[in-house]
């Protein structure tokens, strides 16, 4: 009896003649400014100008880029001067006006087909971190406003992560909804640093039943401002017996304190 199975080959062809069909009718957009791209999921080349990418040089601890190529081991002076309670951070994008409007149409405006491509920049910009984690675990929302917003973008972005395939190893355990936000913070937005600190502190504990002992656990989040949630995050995780903390991040700011 012949196989009903279609071979590979023939699988393959079948996709591309639909994938040419479909970009016909529906041509596919620029992920930030929506203008007509040659493949789905990228962006256009004005787009692509205007978005920083970060990756080395930069602190070994926060990830804040360095202007200049520092010896091994290099921690900038904000890290140098207080070490946070995480080892290492690391972000796809800098955070600034060419990518605002990319993060917060993703953080706010319900455009979740965003996160493919977007966790694909935080998996190039943090391999060494994920390749080394054994838990993925996402900063919460608190269920108030996880209810109003319908979806946690940190969550989001760590299911999608967790989705791909592992380079040499196995892939890490996603814990989404291992930690809790017990009280509802106010925004941190327009708060300095001490502010944003104090906002945050004692608001997160670990969802009762789950355990990181021992393990190394990599927070997701959206934006690293000030670094002051990731840290309280980071301390919740350590008191629970966490081996170690790193922080992986969409984008991050540049100025001000890491």
């Amino acid at each position: 009896m012949a196989s009903l199975v279609a071979p590979d080959g023939l699988r393959r062809a079948l996709r591309r003649i639909g994938g040419t069909a479909l970009d016909a009718l529906l041509p596919p957009r620029c992920l930030n400014c929506g203008a007509t791209v040659t493949a789905a999921g990228t962006l256009c080349v004005a787009c692509w100008r205007g978005i920083t990418f970060l990756g080395d040089p930069c602190c070994v601890c926060c990830g804040r880029p360095f202007d200049f190529v520092p010896m091994p081991e290099t921690l900038c002076a904000a890290c140098a001067a207080a070490p946070p309670p995480f080892a290492r951070a690391r972000a796809a994008l800098r955070y600034d006006e060419a990518s605002r409007r990319l993060v917060l149409a993703f953080k706010h405006g319900d455009r979740l087909h965003l996160a493919p491509a977007l966790a694909q920049w935080m998996h190039r910009a943090g391999a060494a971190l994920i390749a080394e984690a054994d838990l993925i675990v996402p900063v919460p929302l608190h269920w108030t406003r996880l209810f109003a917003r319908r979806y946690n973008q940190a969550a989001v972005l760590a299911q999608a992560l967790a989705r791909m395939p592992a380079a040499g190893g196995a892939s890490p355990t996603l814990g989404a909804d291992w930690l809790l936000r017990r009280r509802r913070t106010p925004s941190q937005g327009r708060r300095n640093a001490a502010a944003r600190r104090r906002n945050v502190a004692g608001a997160f504990a670990l969802r009762p039943g789950c355990t990181v002992k021992d393990r190394r656990v990599l927070l997701i989040d959206d934006v690293f401002t000030t670094g002051a949630t990731v840290a309280e995050c980071a301390r919740t995780l350590h008191r629970a017996g966490a081996g170690a903390v790193d922080v992986l991040t969409l984008a991050r700011t540049t100025r001000g304190e890491g």
